[in-house]
């Protein structure tokens, strides 16, 4: 089974040898190029990746382009900054193609002091709480790593093109009625410096996007009621392999 992997890039051509050197067999890369100054593109292609060009500028933007030119049943988004491991992609994956789950999440788990700054990791904690208290699901983290079907994801008809797109994936996701689950990946430093956690302001503007989302009532399903009623504890998530799930609230 040939799984597709969607790796949104912007001048990333320090981390992509590493990436694509590192990608399981059976998982074929899609780098989305969204406007790269550096040489990520050729380098890509040097090393056998499918390349999609996507001059609109967005995190969403080029994920979306890359689902859109992707061929093969079962999908990966993941960083293409060497932030998170491509070995750990079969693991997130298994639950999809196990049928035990229809969208997993990788939870972060830093490995290095640094590799997750205080500001981004306080910002991803924050809505990860908002959304298991809007939404009932109980994630820790709304990492860049997660795993779902191709045709199940065109359904849900995400529209945000910015920071707001992985979240807008798991509300459109929740109100859909899906399984939804966590997997511990390892967290170790990036290949330079973060264009969304590398600096309070991008992270801010990471959190403003998605908190522009989560404002939107478009996604909750007719049974929830209001955003904050007491029916918001419907979906809980799972969670596969390392340690017991803890509520954390």
């Amino acid at each position: 089974m040939t799984v597709d992997v969607i790796l949104p890039c912007l001048n990333e051509e320090a981390a992509l040898g590493w990436v694509l050197g590192r990608m399981p067999d059976g998982y074929r890369p899609v780098v989305v190029d969204n406007g790269s100054t550096d040489r990520s593109a050729e380098i890509a292609r040097e090393l056998g990746a499918h390349v999609v060009h996507e001059p609109r500028r967005g995190f969403g933007a080029a994920c979306h382009a890359g689902l859109l030119a992707s061929t093969a049943d079962v999908v990966c988004f993941m960083d293409a900054d060497a932030s998170l491991d491509p070995r750990r992609l079969p693991t997130v994956a298994a639950p999809v193609i196990g049928g035990e789950a229809d969208l997993v999440l990788g939870a972060r788990r830093p490995r290095a002091a640094g590799a997750w700054p205080w500001h981004a990791r306080l910002g991803n904690a924050v809505l990860a709480r908002t959304l298991r208290r809007r939404a009932g699901v109980m994630l820790h983290d709304l990492g860049p790593m997660r795993v779902a079907r191709r045709g199940r994801l065109l359904e849900l008809a995400l529209t945000d093109r910015r920071f707001g797109y992985p979240l807008e994936m798991v509300l459109r996701a929740v109100a859909a009625g899906w399984r939804i689950a966590e997997v511990d990946v390892d967290y170790p430093p990036r290949a330079g410096r973060s264009k969304v956690t590398g600096t309070v302001r991008g992270t801010l503007r990471a959190v403003a996007d998605m908190r522009r989302v989560m404002g939107r009532r478009s996604w909750v399903p007719r049974s929830f009621g209001p955003p904050l009623g007491r029916n918001a504890a419907r979906l809980p998530g799972r969670r596969f392999g390392g340690r017991p799930k803890v509520d954390r609230d």
